[in-house]
């Protein structure tokens, strides 16, 4: 015969669970409250109320700082990465909380074949070191995952940084092979002049080549056109921008060189900032606590509860408890010494990439001096010879011991160096983009977006 117990005895142990239950919060450890902390501070310039704040309204003539907070802002690489460390802040709170309680329902069929259901609620306990040491482990994954997201933020600048110096390059070298394409010209109208009045020394030979020159000059105009369809195209995804999104302001920045201080400099600078050597020291911090976290597995685990007969009166409550028992050594051995591997390795890596940030550091420096020696070549001994032999050439033909079409022509051997320099000026921007990569300096000084992404709290 089967009887059901009282819904009174239910109802009154679920509302006992429910205000047992409801409400309860675990104790923050110190390295959660600062993630949290650093996590407002920089999502509240970067993703206020989870949002994207107003973008910059982007002009030709705004500066290169608006355009790379219009990136920083909008590239989704940016997004998702934020994501994920805000994503790792939060499993700080789960790794460092009990387990959930657990309620249970164990029937108990008596000898008059009636049914009753004894409820009853168990908790799961761990030592406070241990839980402690969990949570330590999931703050320092959280630390990498703000790494991966200052390393986005640095890549990101860099690409726009780089994009926007294509973009210059080709704006300059486009006016450069404009002017030459005139100078070639002006020097076959000039040579045909020559040639067909007998006045100068012109020869037939010579409009052939200046023929070809000027050819040259149009097909090189041609393929720069088309490099700036390129050009535009990249930067407008540096910028963070699909295909369907409507162009941005094309900017017009002048292509300078930029100053570097001295390299022992750069290199203690690489050493505190640089996003990578950051990423690793975080990477060696959170092996050390998944090594603290291994060697927890050696202390007990314990489960107390109690469960009682709802069809019983009075009603008994029948306590339980039970408690894991570590006992298989080789186990316990194993998951410490493959914990101890992992940090050895992690450690590893890091003394790995400090080697070859010093490499790096050493061939972009050299790649930097090498235009500076060209460019200092074209600027001090190339160019003035060009300008002097321009100047001989207009009083030659003044003199009548000339031909006018060599006063173009000189003036378009100039307009070549001064080619040459804008590209030289582009690789050493390029390569100082890179640098300035490891030092996680590319973003402009004082941008709020940044704050705390190269120079992480203590």
């Amino acid at each position: 015969m089967y009887t059901s117990p009282p819904k009174t005895a239910s109802q009154a142990f679920a509302l006992l669970a429910f205000v047992l239950l409801s409400g309860c919060e675990g104790t923050p450890i110190r390295e959660e409250t600062a993630a949290r902390r650093q996590l407002a501070e920089i999502g509240g310039s970067y993703r206020p109320d989870r949002r994207i704040p107003a973008l910059p309204a982007l002009t030709p003539d705004s500066p290169a700082a608006e355009f790379l907070r219009f990136a920083l802002l909008k590239h989704p690489q940016v997004e998702a990465a934020y994501d994920d460390w805000r994503a790792a802040v939060e499993a700080i709170t789960p790794a460092r909380s009990l387990p959930d309680p657990q309620l249970t329902a164990q029937p108990n069929i008596t000898s008059g074949n009636s049914l009753a259901i004894m409820p009853g609620l168990m908790f799961d306990f761990m030592t406070r070191g241990k839980l402690a040491a969990m949570g330590r482990e999931a703050a320092a994954a959280s630390d990498v995952a703000y790494r991966e997201y200052a390393a986005a933020v640095m890549r990101t600048a860099a690409e726009a940084r780089k994009a926007s110096i294509e973009l210059a390059y080709v704006d300059e070298a486009l006016r450069l092979r404009e002017d030459s394409l005139r100078a070639a010209d002006q020097s076959l109208a000039l040579a045909g002049a020559d040639y067909s009045t007998g006045s100068g020394p012109a020869t037939l030979e010579a409009q052939v080549r200046i023929l070809n020159s000027a050819g040259e000059q149009r097909a090189n105009l041609a393929m720069l056109r088309d490099r700036r369809t390129a050009a535009r195209v990249r930067f407008k995804s540096a910028l963070g921008l699909g295909p369907d999104d409507p162009d941005p302001p094309w900017p017009s920045f002048p292509l300078q060189a930029t100053h570097l201080p001295p390299q022992e400099e750069l290199w203690g600078a690489a050493e505190r900032v640089n996003p990578g050597l950051a990423g690793m020291r975080a990477m060696v911090d959170m092996a050390v606590a998944g090594v603290d976290v291994a060697r927890t597995s050696r202390t007990p685990d314990f489960s107390v509860g109690a469960m009682f007969d709802s069809m019983a009166r009075p009603v008994p409550v029948r306590p339980s408890a039970s408690v894991t028992l570590p006992i298989w050594r080789d186990k316990i051995a194993a998951v410490i010494r493959g914990a101890e591997a992992k940090r050895d390795a992690a450690v590893a890596r890091l003394d790995a990439e400090q080697i070859n940030l010093a490499a790096e550091i050493a061939q972009m420096l050299f790649m930097v001096r090498e235009s500076d020696r060209m460019i200092e070549y074209l600027d001090g001994v190339a160019l003035p010879n060009l300008e002097r032999s321009a100047a001989s050439s207009e009083a030659a033909y003044q003199s009548g011991l000339g031909g006018a079409g060599m006063i173009p022509e000189a003036r378009l051997m100039a307009l070549g160096m001064r080619l040459e320099r804008a590209d030289l000026l582009r690789r050493r921007e390029t390569s100082v983009a890179d640098l300035l990569l490891i030092l996680a300096a590319v973003a402009p000084p004082g941008a709020p977006l940044l704050a705390g992404t190269a120079a992480p709290p203590p």
